[in-house]
C-alpha cells in the first residue's frame, strides 16, 4: 500500500481505482493500466504529461477521435431541456436521430430500437429474430465477438466466454469460415468451401428451426479476418432461400470505421437488421441501436414486442448520437478512413519487408491488424488462438514496448491492431507505426 501521505496525483488516481474497482477479461493483480488524464484527437495524456498516440480508438469506438467539444454541447443542451422520459414517452430527439439513421442505411432499414450498448442491441436482435420467424436456432461464426452478456457471449465465438459456462446458451450453431492467410487453396476454394459448409450445417439442424445467421460486417478483435470475396452475397441468397433472416453485427465496423457507414457495404448486401454500438457516440456515451427493416418491424404492430430496458432512446444518448453523426458529415472522416486505411496497406507492406516477423497485414479502412509469426513459411504464430499467459511471452513484450514508446493499442494473441481515430492524418500514422516497427524487433529475433 502507498503511503498515503505522500501520494501524487497519479499515484491516488491509481491506488482509488485498485482499491475500489475491478478490471475487465484480466487478473486484478500484476495489471499497469495508463493513468489517463485527459485525450485530445488521437492523442491520451496521462497524469506525467506523458502523450500516447491511441492507435486503436480506445476500443475501436472513438472513431471521431477525443475530446470533440460539439459532442458535450449537444449534451449539455439535452440535460437542460430534459435529461430522462421513460420509453413510453418520446422527444424530439428520438425522432430525429431514428429518422438520420434511417437516411444513412440502405435499402428499407428504418426503424430504429434503441439500446445502451452493443450486447443488449445483440440480445434485442436474438429475441426479435426469434420472434419473427418463430424459430429457435441462431448461426454464427467461430471466431467473432458479439458482447459479453449471456446471449451475446453464446452466439459469439470467442474464447472468452469458455470459463463462464462450458455450455452456454443453448440453440446456437457456430461455423467456422477460414481466413484468407491461412488458407492454402485459391479464392475460388476458399469461397466455394465456406458457402458449401454453411448449407451443410443449415440442412443438419434444419432450415425450419434457424431463425437467423448472425456475422459481423467485418471481423473485428478475432484478428480482422476477411471473408472470401462473395461470400456475405452467398449468405444473402442462402438466407432468402430458407427464410432465414440475416443480421449483421456493426457494433465496431459500423459508423465509418472500414471506408463506409457500415462494414457490410463493402459486400453490396442489405440485411435485415443492423445491431450498432461505439461510433454511434464515438464512446462519449454508453449507446447503442438495432436497425430493422419496415417488414420486420410491422410484425409488431399487431403483437407485443416482448423486451425494453429502462433507458430505451435515452435522450442524452440520442443526443450524442445525433451529433456524432453530424460530425462523421461535416468532417468527412468516412472519406478520410478510406484513404488512410489505402495510406497504412501501403505503409505496412514497406514494413514487412523490413520486418520478418509480420506474417500478414489486413484492414478494411482503419479497421486492420498485423499478424506477428515465427515463422512465414510455416505460418507458425507468435502467440497461438487462446494463449495462456506463458505463451504470450514475446507478444507481451511487444506490448509493453508499444505502450513504453507512447502508444494505445490493441494487442491481443499474436495480432497487433491499427484502428486509429477516423480525424487520424498521414503524420500520425507515421508516428504510430514506427513505433510498432520499434517494438516489433523483438519479436524478429524470435523468428525461426
Amino acid at each position: 500500500m502507498l503511503d498515503t501521505v505522500s501520494l501524487t496525483e497519479k499515484e491516488e488516481v491509481l491506488q482509488d481505482n485498485f482499491d475500489s474497482t475491478v478490471f475487465v477479461w484480466s487478473k486484478q493483480q500484476g495489471i499497469s493500466p495508463i493513468a489517463v488524464k485527459y485525450a485530445k484527437g488521437v492523442y491520451l495524456y496521462d497524469y506525467d504529461d506523458k502523450r500516447y498516440i491511441d492507435f486503436s480508438s480506445g476500443l475501436m469506438n472513438v472513431n471521431i477521435g477525443h475530446g470533440n467539444q460539439r459532442i458535450t454541447e449537444a449534451v449539455v443542451r439535452q440535460m437542460q431541456e430534459v435529461s430522462y422520459v421513460t420509453p413510453y414517452c418520446v422527444t424530439k430527439v428520438r425522432g430525429e436521430l431514428g429518422k438520420k439513421l434511417a437516411e444513412i442505411c440502405p435499402g428499407d432499414l428504418n426503424k430504429a430500437y434503441f439500446t445502451l450498448c452493443g450486447a443488449t442491441s445483440i440480445e434485442a436482435a436474438l429475441k426479435m429474430a426469434r420472434s419473427y420467424t418463430g424459430r429457435h436456432k441462431i448461426i454464427s461464426r467461430y471466431q467473432s465477438y458479439h458482447g459479453a452478456t449471456y446471449g451475446a457471449l453464446s452466439v459469439g465465438g470467442d474464447p472468452r466466454k469458455l470459463p463462464d459456462d462450458s455450455q452456454q446458451a443453448p440453440n446456437f450453431v457456430h461455423v467456422d469460415i477460414p481466413y484468407r492467410y491461412r488458407w492454402n487453396h485459391d479464392e475460388t476454394s476458399l469461397l466455394t468451401d465456406s458457402v458449401e459448409q454453411l448449407e451443410r450445417i443449415i440442412g443438419y439442424e434444419g432450415p425450419g428451426n434457424i431463425a437467423a445467421i448472425l456475422l459481423e460486417g467485418e471481423s473485428g478483435t478475432s484478428g480482422c479476418l476477411q471473408y472470401p470475396e462473395g461470400y456475405l452475397k452467398a449468405v444473402r441468397t442462402i438466407c432468402d432461400k430458407y427464410g432465414i433472416l440475416l443480421i449483421i453485427d456493426e457494433v465496431m465496423s459500423g459508423f465509418g470505421r472500414t471506408g463506409k457507414w457500415f462494414g457490410f457495404e463493402n459486400h453490396g448486401i442489405v440485411p435485415d437488421m443492423v445491431t450498432m454500438a461505439k461510433g454511434i457516440t464515438s464512446g462519449y456515451i454508453p449507446f447503442g441501436c438495432l436497425m430493422m427493416t419496415d417488414k420486420i418491424a410491422a410484425k409488431f404492430n399487431d403483437t407485443v414486442l416482448a423486451t425494453g430496458m429502462t433507458y430505451n432512446a435515452h435522450p442524452v444518448g440520442c443526443a450524442a448520437a445525433l451529433e456524432t453523426i453530424k460530425i462523421y458529415e461535416d468532417e468527412n472522416l468516412i472519406e478520410n478512413a478510406a484513404d488512410m486505411g489505402q495510406y497504412v496497406a501501403q505503409q505496412a507492406e514497406r514494413m514487412k519487408q523490413k520486418h520478418p516477423c509480420i506474417g500478414d497485414f489486413r484492414t478494411t479502412g482503419l479497421l486492420g491488424c498485423f499478424e506477428i509469426v515465427k515463422n512465414r513459411a510455416t505460418k507458425q504464430p507468435m502467440a497461438p488462438f487462446n494463449a495462456k499467459p506463458e505463451e504470450m511471452a514475446v507478444m507481451g513484450k511487444v506490448a509493453a514496448k508499444i505502450k513504453e514508446l507512447g502508444m494505445y493499442t490493441f494487442v491481443r494473441w499474436s495480432y497487433v491492431f491499427v484502428a486509429p481515430p477516423l480525424c487520424v492524418t498521414r503524420e500520425q500514422i507515421d508516428e504510430g507505426l514506427a513505433m510498432i516497427s520499434e517494438a516489433l524487433q523483438i519479436a524478429d529475433e524470435h523468428v525461426e
